[in-house]
């Protein structure tokens, strides 16, 4: 896509930093991101990857907005509520920039689909709340070699992975080779409002780092932050001999 003197002028203060300028403009606004779930972390995530720049997203929620979901799904208000979060994400963003597009996909993620929603974008952004879709996303994106980069919140808690499957590492059935037994989601545990924006942003912080190819690289790590203690504590993913992809150093 052609970069502008209005792209300029809209994201100067991010092109004077020397890691970015012109050059690493152009390649956030070239970029195909998807983002799967537009939910508490899914709105943070939308919100910062179009206001740095990102001119092609895809979006995935076949859910509607609901009264419970205000206090952290930051895209949406009250005028929103039984209207599809995706249809409404997309008209909220596109009055902060016009010129981006973003494709929606109202409909729930599933071994039919995934491969068609998938195939045309670069990095794959999780967000997701349950563990099926999660490996089932996982599964795909090792599969086809993308890039994803998952982030989950519970309570006071939030884990942030990235994997680069254009590369030789551990996936997510690394770090959990069995699903769970008992399902744990914000509707049984609770979730801290700020904690949503904190790792949606966290979580589109990544994605910028990895178009620009810095050197500080998450790939193949886990980043576990709490946000009563305000740590964050950084932990390698290994490849695991109990993982059924059978990943390799």
């Amino acid at each position: 896509m052609k970069f502008t003197f209005k792209d300029f002028r809209r994201f100067e203060k991010q092109i004077i930093l020397k890691k970015i300028s012109i050059s690493g403009q152009k390649k956030i606004k070239n970029s195909r991101i998807l983002i799967v779930g537009m939910g508490g972390l899914g709105c943070p995530l939308l919100t910062y990857l179009a206001s740095s720049g990102v001119c092609n997203i895809g979006i995935v929620d076949h859910d509607r907005v609901e009264l419970s979901n205000l206090n952290r799904q930051i895209i949406f208000n009250s005028l929103d509520i039984g209207k599809f979060k995706v249809t409404q994400a997309k008209a909220k963003i596109k009055k902060i920039y016009k010129d981006i597009k973003i494709k929606t996909f109202k409909e729930k993620i599933s071994n039919k689909n995934i491969k068609s929603i998938l195939k045309n974008y670069d990095i794959i952004c999780d967000g997701t709340d349950n563990f099926n879709t999660r490996y089932l996303i996982n599964d795909e994106c090792k599969k086809n070699k993308k890039i994803l980069i998952s982030a989950a919140i519970s309570q006071f808690d939030g884990q942030l992975f990235k994997f680069n499957f254009k590369k030789k590492g551990s996936c997510f059935r690394c770090f959990m080779p069995l699903m769970p037994e008992q399902e744990n989601n914000c509707g049984s545990e609770g979730i801290f409002s700020p904690l949503a924006g904190i790792m949606g942003s966290l979580q589109a912080n990544e994605v910028v780092k990895t178009l620009l190819n810095f050197k500080e690289d998450l790939n193949n790590n886990l980043i576990v932050f709490n946000s009563i203690n305000i740590s964050l504590r950084k932990v390698k993913i290994n490849s695991n001999p109990l993982c059924r992809n059978k990943c390799k150093k």
